[in-house]
């Protein structure tokens, strides 16, 4: 990954600097393109610095990096290749790989920390969009703003009202759902020839527009996305889910019959957890508690034999399959967690298309979510909407995503039981949630060191400071 990460700033920086970028992303021009330039390179890197970095680069770091670029620009008699030495420098650096909070003394707290100004910009710019700092935030940091209620406020509102904020929840909601998955995911042709890796990028898009349409656009109640009708639909979608075609992606609403509803139907959760020949209702319910519920799944045993769950000319259905497992008691208890809500989801294959029977055996969908029980897809998608974990686990994971730490037991009870009431007093709408995260003085504060022992749950999602390197920098060259 370091090999990875160099090549990639080079290329980055090489393409900052060449004649078809240069007059635009360079606000100076060299007295002799060969020749160094202290003072031109000194104002680039000095500016680029700030906004990469997240901060502005102290004197002897700017000074060292002028360096760079003058001895280079001498050796090879070109300005600008020792500009892109220098810029290079800075996109290989860990301070602009990762993102490291720096705490400073509480003035208001004797003997206590806080975030510096810049790492609380940092935390902000993260969360709400995905991306470092702007210009604006920056200078908000730089003046104290950040560390005043008022200055704080105004810039999270401005923050909560850019378009860039469905960057920001795209973000966290592809990490949620365990999206990049997509990535490697693929399904036997033989058996599912309708899917494509275009099929399954679609899948992913239409989740996502359907998150940003229900919490962003209309800020709807977050319950309601695991019963609404409403998605979004394309042509490279429309034949696994058996709908009328259009060119491009249209708003769509499945009808009141449809077994579609809510996101536990849609390609995307369905295809993901499931194997590449069949549908896995284990995989599914382990993902439903562990995604939306915050309730850990254990481990399978290391010597389980799955043989016969992942034969594919097996002509059992699931549901008999998965009877052998409750018969051994290392496996018994984790499949009684897991395969009631999974196996209400079998009229759907392997690639989330629906089906009747399953080798031609009827399909017993009837289940139960911790004490509800339910005949239909409906109705666990109903007991999903109102189990009592559900809104408490978004909370603890977007807490957790925002300041780049899992959830404390010790530590952040009381804060995260403040940010539940909130969200339900408040309807359960998404932007205000933010806010109020946004605006706590738990999410400017350090983070204390646990250990494991005080950690409430162990979430299978990359916070913004995971989000690191190779990717980071691929960020940056696409921009």
């Amino acid at each position: 990954q370091v090999s990875q990460i160099q090549q990639t700033g080079a290329a980055i920086a090489a393409r900052v600097v060449d004649a078809e970028h240069r007059d635009f992303l360079i606000p100076c021009s060299p007295e002799s393109i060969a020749a160094a330039d202290t003072s031109c390179a000194g104002l680039f890197l000095g500016e680029a610095g700030r906004l990469l970095l997240r901060r502005p680069l102290e004197e002897s770091r700017l000074a060292e990096l002028v360096q760079i670029a003058d001895y280079a620009a001498e050796q090879t008699e070109d300005f600008y290749d020792g500009l892109s030495l220098a810029l290079e420098a800075i996109l290989i650096s860990p301070d602009f790989v990762f993102i490291a909070d720096r705490a400073e003394p509480d003035p208001d707290a004797l003997g206590q920390e806080r975030l510096d100004s810049y790492s609380v910009a940092s935390r902000l710019s993260f969360l709400l969009w995905n991306a470092p700092p702007d210009d604006t935030l920056l200078l908000a940091a730089e003046s104290g703003e950040l560390h005043t209620e008022a200055g704080l406020a105004e810039s999270v509102n401005r923050m909560l009202a850019s378009a860039r904020l469905e960057d920001g929840m795209r973000a966290f909601f592809d990490d949620l759902m365990t999206f990049d998955e997509f990535e490697s995911l693929a399904k036997d042709p033989n058996v599912y020839p309708m899917v494509t890796g275009t099929t399954l990028e679609h899948a992913r898009e239409q989740t996502l527009r359907t998150v940003i349409d229900h919490l962003i656009t209309r800020e709807a109640d977050y319950r309601d996305l695991f019963t609404t009708k409403n998605t979004f639909m394309s042509m490279q979608l429309a034949t696994v889910y058996d709908t009328p075609t259009r060119q491009g992606w249209v708003p769509y609403e499945f009808e009141e019959d449809s077994p579609r509803i809510g996101l536990l139907t849609h390609i995307s959760f369905l295809a993901v957890n499931s194997h590449s020949v069949r549908s896995s209702p284990t995989l599914r319910g382990k993902a439903l508690r562990e995604t939306f519920l915050c309730q850990k799944v254990p481990d399978p045993p290391p010597d389980v034999d799955f043989s016969a769950l992942l034969e594919a000319e097996n002509a059992r259905t699931a549901k008999e399959r998965l009877a052998a497992h409750n018969l051994n008691p290392s496996c018994a208890g984790c499949h009684l967690v897991t395969d009631p809500m999974g196996l209400s989801l079998e009229n759907f294959d392997g690639a989330g298309r629906f089906r009747e029977t399953e080798n031609g055996a009827e399909l017993e969908i009837a289940g139960e979510l911790d004490g509800i029980f339910y005949e239909d897809i409906a109705g666990l998608a109903e007991a999903t909407r109102n189990h009592p974990k559900l809104s408490s686990c978004l909370v603890n994971r977007l807490y957790a995503y925002g300041t780049g730490g899992p959830v404390s037991l010790r530590h952040d009870r009381d804060t995260l039981a403040w940010f539940e009431h909130r969200f339900v007093v408040n309807g359960y709408k998404l932007p205000g949630l933010l806010r109020d995260i946004a605006l706590s003085g738990a999410f400017s504060s350090v983070r204390s060191a646990e250990t494991p022992g005080n950690i409430e749950h162990s979430f299978p999602i990359k916070s913004p400071a995971e989000r690191a390197g190779a990717e980071r920098l691929a960020s940056v060259e696409n921009q």
